[in-house]
């Protein structure tokens, strides 16, 4: 299944901001699986000296992790392919 990671600003002052995104995403990716639609949260990383966040997520396509986005309000710069 391909991997996508959502990259967002995050301050260093901001830490709680990205664990709210992350939530957000975890219960809009069981939503979206309910609808019989694949995907799954992975994990979020936070680089605070970098000032960037990173949300992983295992999905069909980059477009059902950009309706994730929508439906959980989560401000990103983009949604990359990862290889693992």
């Amino acid at each position: 299944m391909p991997s996508y990671v959502v990259e967002a600003y995050v301050s260093s002052l901001e830490q709680r901001k990205l664990d709210d995104a992350a939530e957000r995403a975890r219960v809009a990716a069981v939503a979206l699986a309910a609808e019989g639609r694949w995907i799954r949260f992975v994990r979020s990383t936070f680089l605070p000296t970098d000032e960037v966040g990173f949300l992983v997520f295992e999905a069909d396509s980059a477009a059902l992790v950009g309706e994730l986005t929508e439906r959980a309000a989560i401000d990103f710069e983009r949604i990359i392919e990862a290889v693992e």
